[in-house]
């Protein structure tokens, strides 16, 4: 099978990733991409996870410029590179950048860079963002330089900060394992930072320009816009050899039971009113996904009126399970209004949701730092009147959105039956690496989450690659090209592989939340389980990601128990078990070949395997799945691949 055929499978794309280049110096090595710096690590520990040079547009968007001129120059003393590039933007406006970076086997490392625009140029950013991972580092002890000079002694936050941790900075210093440190210095305008975990990034980001100056602001034409990234690691240990072996650098990545326990959620789809009748036709098929929810999604912004709820009445009559309506609140009227209108719309189509979840519409736009708050009604009183509107059907509140806003405003949960918000994983970036980092930050969202919420019932979703809607901006980002761009509301990895093993890493990530019901897809249109039309596909026209939707709905009820993986960044697992059979999940999150170690949670001789991997794809099994048997406690997983191992 041809290279491009085998990444379609794996991406839903044929366009490929660029691969990057390691860069070597020392102890010290960074990976170069896109003109950028990633994977920084020392002696074998990442220091950082990138530090990127990144222009955005009035909507957040990013910059995607092509580099001209690139030379890299390595040597046994360490690495330059050198290279320029040029932004377009609208009605002819361009900038361009010089950069350069020199990296030393004495563990120092500088990026500089000089933007100028001949013609003037709009922004929300430009400059660099600087990215500290969150495994082994959240909640750590940290030292903050200020502009201004005063030494702050500090800790990155462990629960998600919702606004800005640190401000006014020139310098970060943390440890990045005994006796080394790694100090951070940025000059050329102010820093801040921010806790990028509330938009599920696994990191801190430090960035330039503060968000309470104006944006989008103007570069004027011919002013040098020249800033400096210097790293500095200082290694005060006797010898590497200090540094104990990791485990995740293993060949084999090892499997061994986990102590954590509980029930798995249920898992909802959620239904549009522009897919509602394509939704319709699928969902009358003997061989849809038995999900426990539908989410029915209505916004009266986007045009949705009453007509809308006959559809919702023809599909929750077919479903078998609880539905939820999630209702973006115009709050342009007095809310009995508007709340009562609705009621009697449903009414009439005879539409009587299990629950319904009442956002006001203006809440899913964010309000960054130094932003003055939207008008909106008191959120008690927005409650009271859907309670009010709706007797008997339960009352859910939170966000549209993501945590991001969720934290950022923290609704009054009294009279609430459950909490919710969403989440995706491109809001900053979209490149493969990235999209899974996400995963990371998940327990820190959810436990977060907890910490506001304590126990009270806890929805999540939909969460999907692609994203719905943009709070930062005015519109979500067309992909005609089928790209991996952060902010798109359509993302070719939904169709592939990829989405199937992002959604298993999710849910694995979230279970110990104890999660009432997540919603990850949907049945039809860009985030559905099913392909749209012309999409080459499997037979039966399903995605990759059907089978885990349907397996994981299958699941719903069942208890759970943790499992550790020696490489979690890599792989992760979970288990559930009936009184007939016990069921070992294992998901490959890497584009790698993996040998996984299971000798600890299975017995071979009574197992049985089910898998769905590229080969299952290109043979298109009725089931999706192909199931054989097990010799041998170690398992060879193909990229992005899903293992059910059975056992009765």
């Amino acid at each position: 099978m041809s290279d491009t055929a085998t990444a379609f499978q794996l991406y839903g794309t044929m366009q490929a990733e660029p691969v990057p280049r390691l860069l070597r110096a020392g102890k010290l090595t960074a990976q170069l991409a896109g003109g950028n710096l990633r994977a920084i690590a020392y002696d074998g520990v990442e220091v950082l996870r990138a530090i990127s040079y990144l222009v955005r547009d009035s909507d957040w968007g990013t910059h995607d410029p092509g580099l001209s001129n690139l030379v890299v120059a390595e040597s046994e003393n360490g690495f330059t590179v050198s290279y320029g590039a040029r932004c377009d933007g609208p009605n002819g406006a361009v900038l361009d950048i010089a950069a350069m970076i020199e990296g030393r086997a004495d563990g120092k490392l500088t990026f500089t860079s000089v933007a100028r625009s001949p013609t003037g140029f709009e922004t929300n950013r430009c400059g660099f963002c600087i990215l500290h991972p969150i495994v082994g580092v959240a909640g750590a002890p940290v030292t903050v330089e200020h502009v201004n000079g005063e030494i702050e002694d500090t800790k990155l936050p462990d629960l998600i900060e919702p606004w800005q941790p640190f401000e006014d900075m020139r310098a970060i210093t943390h440890n990045a394992l005994a006796g080394v440190s790694v100090e951070c210095r940025m000059e050329g305008d102010t820093f801040e930072m921010e806790d990028q975990r509330n938009w599920s990034d696994a990191s801190y980001k430090t960035y330039v320009r503060p968000l309470a100056l104006p944006w989008p602001y103007r570069i004027p034409p011919d002013e040098p816009i020249v800033q400096q990234i210097t790293l500095t690691i200082i290694d005060r240990r006797a010898s590497s050899g200090d540094r104990p072996a990791s485990a995740g650098n293993s060949a084999v990545i090892r499997l061994t039971p986990g102590t954590a326990s509980g029930t798995m959620p249920a898992i909802g789809l959620v239904i549009t009113p522009e897919e509602a009748k394509a939704s319709l036709a699928t969902l009358a098929r003997q061989d849809g996904p038995k999900v426990q929810d539908l989410l029915f999604h209505f916004d009266p912004a986007a045009g949705h009126d009453a007509a809308v709820f006959k559809g919702f009445a023809e599909i929750a009559a077919i479903h078998g399970g609880t539905t939820t309506l999630e209702f973006a609140v115009p709050c342009q009227r007095p809310l009995d209004e508007e709340m009562l209108e609705i009621a009697a719309w449903m009414r009439a189509a005879d539409f009587a949701p299990s629950a319904i979840m009442v956002c006001p519409s203006v809440d899913r736009q964010s309000t960054p730092p130094g932003s003055k708050w939207p008008d909106c009604p008191p959120l008690e009183e927005v409650y009271a009147a859907a309670l009010n509107a709706f007797p008997g059907i339960r009352l859910g509140g939170g966000m549209l959105s993501y945590f991001t806003e969720l934290n950022r405003k923290r609704v009054p949960a009294g009279n609430l039956g459950f909490i919710s918000h969403c989440t995706s994983p491109i809001v900053h970036a979209a490149d493969d690496l990235s999209v899974m980092q996400t995963l990371e930050a998940l327990p820190f969202v959810t436990r977060s989450v907890r910490a506001i919420y304590g126990d009270k019932p806890y929805r999540l979703g939909p969460s999907t690659i692609a994203m719905r809607q943009n709070p930062y901006g005015s519109r979500t980002m067309d992909n005609p090209n089928s790209s991996r761009i952060p902010m798109a509301n359509r993302d070719p990895r939904h169709t592939g592989l990829f989405a199937a093993a992002f959604a298993t890493g999710y849910i694995t990530s979230v279970l110990d939340a104890d999660i009432e019901t997540l919603t990850l897809s949907a049945l039809t249109g860009p985030f559905g389980v099913f392909a749209e039309k012309g999409e080459p596909i499997a037979e039966g026209g399903r995605r990759p990601l059907f089978h885990i939707v349907a397996g994981l709905a299958e699941l719903a009820g069942q208890q759970w128990r943790a499992v550790v993986a020696s490489h979690p960044q890599k792989v992760m697992s979970f288990r559930t078990e009936t009184e007939k059979e016990a069921t070992l999940w294992i998901v490959n999150l890497s584009d790698q070949a993996l040998t996984v170690d299971m000798s600890e949670l299975v017995d071979p001789a009574r197992a049985q395997l089910d898998v769905l991997d590229g080969d299952t794809m290109r043979k298109a099994t009725k089931s999706g799945v192909k199931s054989v048997g097990i010799v041998r406690a170690q398992l060879r997983l193909s990229p992005f691949a899903v293992a059910l191992v059975h056992t009765s």
